[in-house]
């Protein structure tokens, strides 16, 4: 086995951390041509024990935990692979078993998952329980949470309960913990690259577990301060408008993904919807914003059970986190900072600031500008001279 490699004049150190081996084979016994002429035997990889307190489990135990994997048992699924609830037999223990597809991706996602997260420790994030892999078969085992995903619980209807104010933002501030954890607190930055609501898991006590760490990786902080992406993954709506011309995820978008966050609790609405006159909710709030009545995007089921003060913060932190400039977004740290209330939200212009690439140092605000002035080549909004009514947006 080996590889080759050019760098020109250059020197490089490789090493191989992983391999996987596809063989291709013509059929002897004249079914080729039956089979489609080839039949695929792929050898199968056994991943080294992760660091970690993680422990592994027999496949017969996690099948018979999920009864044998039963639809009904379904918690979720994506494209990763399919999340069941399951009891283990011996412990009597509620767990959800995360089952891995079976293709390269889903190698990648497990070992991604696998490695990260069995060495993070923090009160906010979904605990790692165990791991199995056994003929080809990838699964993550992790505490059960019994209070869903929070995108279950702000839009699946009359199935759940209207949020209250209080656990709104008890919440917000657990996944600005979590994320400020990540980025400064463990011994490597680690990016999650995919923050949104539904990888945002809630307990029995509705206290948030940021989960779903297929995507993240770890930065040396020493020597890089982003990790390259293929692509462009996430989901609309969370995704920071400069990944889509540098490949690469930073902080500074994962704090653009918890502005969405930020804003989706508030006002329990989509960050995106392809039907609607605002297709990004962050568009709507903004005008709102600039019109003295930011308070309106308040989820309207909560009536007049919040506190104002409290929703003007989290609204302007929620334009803060989602400034269309990186540089211009608060840290994690300022970010838990104005949600415990001992600083002040960063200023937020009136009008939406123009994004724009490359990256500049400082931008025009609405500040440096006549704002009676036509304005509509200095700002690229998104959004009309008159704010519409929540109606128009949903």
């Amino acid at each position: 086995m080996g590889f080759a490699a050019s760098t020109g004049n250059a020197t490089q150190l490789n090493c191989v951390l992983q391999w996987n081996l596809t063989v291709e084979l013509l059929e002897e016994d004249g079914d080729a041509e039956r089979g489609g002429g080839q039949s695929r035997i792929q050898t199968y990889w056994e991943p080294e024990k992760p660091a970690g307190d993680a422990q592994e489990f027999e496949f017969k135990d996690l099948k018979k935990a999920t009864n044998n994997f039963d639809e009904k048992l379904k918690l979720g699924e994506g494209g990763f692979g399919v999340v069941y609830k399951g009891l283990l037999p011996k412990e009597h223990v509620h767990v959800a078993v995360k089952k891995f597809s079976r293709d390269v991706k889903g190698k990648d996602d497990f070992l991604a998952e696998l490695t990260i997260i069995n060495r993070l420790r923090h009160k906010h994030l979904v605990p790692l329980l165990g791991w199995c892999h056994k003929n080809g078969m990838l699964l993550l085992v992790y505490d059960y949470m019994p209070n869903g995903s929070l995108d279950k619980q702000l839009f699946c209807g009359r199935e759940m309960r209207t949020l209250e104010w209080s656990v709104r933002y008890k919440i917000i501030a657990g996944v600005a913990s979590a994320l400020h954890y990540l980025h400064n607190e463990y011994d490597q930055r680690v990016v999650h690259r995919d923050l949104k609501a539904s990888n945002i898991m809630l307990d029995s006590n509705y206290n948030a577990r940021l989960g779903d760490f297929g995507l993240a990786r770890a930065l040396e902080n020493e020597k890089n301060s982003y990790a390259e992406l293929e692509g462009v993954p996430g989901t609309m709506g969370y995704i920071a408008p400069e990944c889509f011309h540098t490949g690469k995820a930073t902080p500074e978008s994962d704090v653009y993904g918890f502005g969405a966050v930020l804003l989706e609790v508030v006002c329990a609405q989509r960050p995106w919807a392809s039907d609607a006159t605002f297709h990004f909710l962050v568009d709507w709030v903004w005008c709102l914003h600039r019109e003295g009545r930011i308070v309106e995007a308040v989820d309207e089921r909560l009536g007049n059970d919040y506190v104002v003060e409290e929703a003007q913060r989290l609204l302007l932190l929620g334009l803060a986190c989602s400034h269309p400039i990186a540089t211009e977004r608060p840290k994690t740290q300022a970010i838990v900072q104005v949600l415990s209330g001992s600083v002040s939200v960063p200023y937020v212009p009136p009008f939406k600031p123009a994004f724009v690439w490359p990256s500049m140092a400082s931008v025009p605000t609405a500040t440096d500008i006549d704002i009676t002035d036509d304005t509509s080549s200095r700002f690229d909004s998104g959004w009309t001279p008159e704010c519409i009514s929540r109606e128009s947006y949903v």
